[in-house]
């Protein structure tokens, strides 16, 4: 079958990746001049399978007004803007924010994200994709207030294989962590999960699709229009040139509502911003090697290779990818703050994008009103977490099979 994806960051890569070793001939439709330029180029790295926590939680929307004091150095910010599409969001996002609702949509994103450690395992050891940065190096959350880490605990999933741990359990598992003992109440173990460069990865990914006589890669060309009658897509526009489908899959992140809303399907799709630095390591001495999490200043630590990649922060305010130097800044300090031996974060690389979310937190997969056109999207901050499986899911849909998890809570209609 001739499938386009329509995305060349890592889901839509991944999605490529796993349709041409179904036998599928497909191309891969990127806007920017080369793959995963926006939310897949300077992620957090982290491949958090086992804490999939939403944003959306209880005591949220109290919280957020609290961080809205702190200015740049608050964990989420709202910029109001006159736009319903934003106001449609938050609202939903409001009503997610029940302990009952997180619990279940972190349910759902758990069973996907344990199917994408699997589909990544498989495709790491049988295709032999090649270096990125992979580790299993597992993820410690740490808490640094105490009814936060109470309620963390109190909700933990046994199941998961998280463990609970005290302040000197912390500091045993990641040594780095020691200047901190003294302000730490605990932690939330994951043995199991990995961290990896995920830019690395869609490069590596990308080489090995070249290889195939069914793949092709279509950069610097943006899709102007969709043609459907009879209930499917027909075809694309590329410029002036007609691409005729078989399938489409639409795996644009945040840009994907915008080519939908002419064939009448709305995505509850909206970008949240987030910024990262990424500093080069000249030694390992004082460097996290497990994955941390600081989850009060919700900041994320993970080293890649010989650097060291720190994530955080969420603007909820428009499609400014631009890096708003005072929330970079913030960054800087608590960065030096937590792990001071790392290196000079002013000279880190800057990076800002658009992760593209639901407000429930659960991405969107599989079918829409019209029979060949597919959704991969809304995988928020956990998008290189959640691409492998969702590709896979994919597959099996197009391909008129099972899916090898239940999709429940992470589909359109749900």
């Amino acid at each position: 079958m001739r499938i386009a994806v329509i995305g060349g960051g890592v889901i839509g890569l991944t999605t490529a990746y796993a349709l041409v070793c179904r036998g599928h001939q497909v191309e891969l439709i990127e806007k920017r001049d080369q793959i995963a330029l926006e939310t897949s180029f300077a992620n957090g790295g982290q491949l958090s399978y086992r804490y999939v926590s939403p944003l959306a939680d209880a005591g949220v929307p109290l919280q957020a007004l609290g961080w809205m004091l702190r200015g740049n150095g608050a964990p989420l910010r709202f910029r109001p803007k006159i736009s319903t599409r934003q106001w449609r969001w938050c609202l939903r996002f409001l009503l997610a924010c029940r302990r009952s609702t997180n619990q279940r949509n972190a349910r759902h994103l758990l069973r996907l994200a344990l199917h994408s450690q699997e589909i990544l395992r498989r495709w790491r050891e049988e295709d032999a994709l090649g270096d990125f940065a992979w580790r299993a190096n597992g993820k410690l959350v740490i808490y640094r207030d105490q009814t936060s880490f109470d309620k963390a605990a109190a909700g933990l999933d046994a199941s998961a294989g998280q463990l609970v741990l005290d302040a000197q359990q912390c500091t045993d598992i990641e040594p780095a962590l020691q200047p901190l003992a003294g302000k730490l109440r605990g932690g939330i173990y994951s043995p199991g999960d990995e961290v990896a460069d995920c830019h690395l990865f869609c490069r590596r990914l990308l080489q090995r699709l070249e290889q195939s006589p069914n793949f092709r890669l279509r950069c610097g060309q943006a899709v102007s229009g969709l043609h459907s009658d009879h209930g499917r897509v027909r075809s694309l526009m590329l410029g002036k040139e007609q691409l005729e489908v078989d399938h489409l899959v639409i795996a644009a992140g945040a840009a994907s509502g915008a080519l939908l809303q002419p064939l009448g399907i709305e995505l509850p799709v909206y970008p949240l911003k987030g910024y990262s630095l990424t500093l080069p390591l000249s030694s390992h001495a004082g460097i996290p090697e497990t994955n941390v999490t600081d989850y009060d200043n919700k900041v994320v630590y993970a080293r890649l290779g010989d650097q060291l990649r720190v994530a955080a922060m969420v603007d909820i305010g428009g499609w400014d990818a631009n890096v708003d130097r005072g929330r970079i800044s913030m960054l800087q300090r608590l960065a030096s703050d937590t792990f001071p031996a790392a290196g000079d974060y002013r000279s880190a690389t800057q990076w800002a994008g658009l992760r593209p979310a639901t407000p429930e937190g659960t991405p969107l997969l599989g079918a829409t009103a019209l029979g060949n056109l597919w959704l991969n999207v809304g995988h928020g901050s956990l998008g290189f977490t959640l691409a492998c499986g969702s590709a896979d899911i994919l597959c099996d849909l197009i391909g008129d099979q099972r899916p090898a998890v239940a999709l429940d809570g992470l589909t359109l209609a749900s």
